[in-house]
């Protein structure tokens, strides 16, 4: 099954398209709630590159890497990615209210689908966030 959540971020594509895919504002958004911060990054933005993302519980008790390899890029206007045995898709859509960012995802039978949208949903409203408070 397939989640999808969005975001319109009001800023310039090309702004919106560098904080989506550079390691030192990914460390910045990339956390799903305040108890939570991605430590490191990295990023090999080209077909066949590796990305990841230490995410882990500010009080120390958990931590994961999200990491996986880019399987489609269109500049500025798509990435596709494998993690493990499931992809993910991210599009972006300017819009003439901003940029409509849209990541489409294969879902995990661990957590609930409502926890899963929830989630991902919360990493991307706080790269919103991230993006106009800079622009």
């Amino acid at each position: 099954m397939k989640i999808t959540v969005e975001t319109l971020v009001h800023a310039p594509l090309a702004e919106v398209w560098r904080a989506y895919n550079s390691p030192e504002d990914i460390m910045q958004w990339n956390a799903a709630s305040e108890d939570w911060h991605t430590t490191a990054a990295s990023v090999d933005l080209r077909v066949g590159g590796q990305f990841s993302s230490r995410m882990e519980a500010k009080d120390g008790s958990f931590g994961f890497d999200f990491a996986g390899t880019y399987t489609n890029i269109e500049d500025q206007k798509l990435i596709e990615y494998a993690f493990g045995d499931r992809s993910a898709r991210v599009e972006f859509n300017q819009t003439p209210d901003g940029v409509q960012v849209r990541v489409e995802f294969d879902a995990e039978e661990t957590h609930s689908i409502e926890q899963q949208r929830e989630g991902w949903q919360a990493i991307l409203n706080n790269f919103t966030r991230h993006v106009e408070n800079q622009h």
